[in-house]
């Protein structure tokens, strides 16, 4: 039995040889970015990888994210944990609105190590916050490798609690808190649900939306083997981003959940959880293994493995039949969660209709996502 930190055993050899098909209609558009999508992230091209996520991400004003009054937007400073800075968090709210809103606590993506709080409100702002009448917190936490584990965690952490604290002056009802975080940050957002259930010291959140969420620094599932080599945010560059994060304690067996949510042996207590992720990426297993842990402990967990789909595939092809089904059933997800704890019955309704088409904000590509990383300058990290 092997307890190494890196490499895959020799019984594993033959599922690295093999992946699963990508979708026609991805692949394509994968196969469009030519080589951006093969380049790998390493220690010392991070410097270069984060000046490149920065020019495709387009860090959007307060004034453009507000998108000519529709949005009331503004940057909050919250006083940050014993001995650590102040955390920022960007509030953003239907502008019409009235009432104390449902609310949205986003982590953003980047593996950790990239990505900012607004780049990736646009679209969030367009798909969720106007058409569901939800407010939204983004959390600008630190980044490893300047800032390890748990300083991150503990910033959202901090973010969390303060919010709950201060729900009144903010408008928003602390009793419908969503959780939500894509890959890395979908992974910070399943460790701060954890870290929140046993410390007792934050709101207690209503759900957790976890997209392709990275969960386990190991990296031995049979889908991260398969993905070794393809790009696409693979095997090699999700294990630079944890020993960028981790450092010493990457792939420790004492690894605490709170650190790589894989980890938990138990996971009880979970708000209902919303779980996707693509057939043709490094996370699926884990993923897949996540909702199956929640399942087993008594938990509720609903689980879409989308076929053919890589990581971050909603990114690159926006307008894909697979991303607008992905997109819209995530909707329908956090349309019934936020009803049901609204005193709604929903049995048997579907989620609000949701327009064809929404303006485009300040900075955005019609169609596209803002949120943009292929490898190391990325779909949906």
């Amino acid at each position: 039995m092997t307890t190494g930190r890196r490499g895959p055993s020799a019984s594993s050899a033959v599922a690295a040889r093999v992946r699963p098909p990508f979708d026609p209609e991805l692949g394509a558009a994968l196969a469009a970015l030519g080589d951006r999508s093969k380049e790998r992230l390493t220690s010392e091209n991070l410097a270069a990888h984060r000046r490149r996520d920065a020019a495709s991400r387009p860090l959007p004003t307060l004034t453009e994210l507000r998108a000519d009054g529709r949005f009331a937007v503004e940057e909050l400073s919250v006083p940050g944990a014993a001995g650590g800075p102040d955390v920022t968090l960007v509030y953003a709210r239907p502008a019409a609105a009235t009432g104390p809103l449902p609310v949205l606590y986003y982590l953003h993506g980047g593996g950790m190590i990239m990505g900012n709080a607004r780049s990736v409100l646009p679209r969030i702002l367009r798909d969720w916050s106007a058409p569901l009448n939800l407010a939204v917190l983004s959390v600008e936490y630190r980044l490893a490798p300047e800032t390890r584990y748990p300083g991150p965690l503990e910033d959202c952490h901090t973010g969390l609690v303060w919010t709950a604290a201060h729900a009144d002056g903010l408008g928003i009802d602390s009793e419908r808190v969503v959780v939500g975080g894509k890959s890395a940050g979908g992974g910070l957002a399943a460790a701060l649900t954890l870290l929140n259930r046993d410390r007792g010291d934050g709101p207690t959140p209503i759900g957790q939306l976890l997209l392709c969420p990275m969960l386990d620094d190991r990296l031995r599932t049979p889908s991260a083997l398969q993905m070794t080599g393809a790009g696409l945010w693979d095997r090699s560059s999700t294990a630079v981003a944890w020993q960028a994060y981790l450092g010493d304690r990457y792939g420790a067996p004492d690894l605490p959940p709170y650190a790589a949510p894989a980890r938990a042996t138990d996971l009880s207590g979970l708000p209902p959880t919303y779980l996707d992720v693509g057939s043709a990426e490094t996370f699926r297993d884990e993923n897949i293994a996540y909702a199956q842990g929640i399942w087993r402990d008594g938990g509720h967990a609903e689980l879409h493995v989308w076929p053919g789909a890589f990581h971050g595939f909603d990114s690159v092809a926006p307008t894909a039949v697979l991303s607008r089904e992905a997109r819209h059933t995530r909707t329908q997800w956090l349309s019934r969660v936020l009803d049901t704890h609204a005193g709604k019955d929903t049995s048997g309704s579907t989620a609000h209709p949701l327009p064809a088409s929404y303006p485009s904000l300040p900075g955005q590509v019609p169609g596209g996502h803002p949120d943009q990383l292929v490898n190391g300058s990325s779909p949906g990290k």
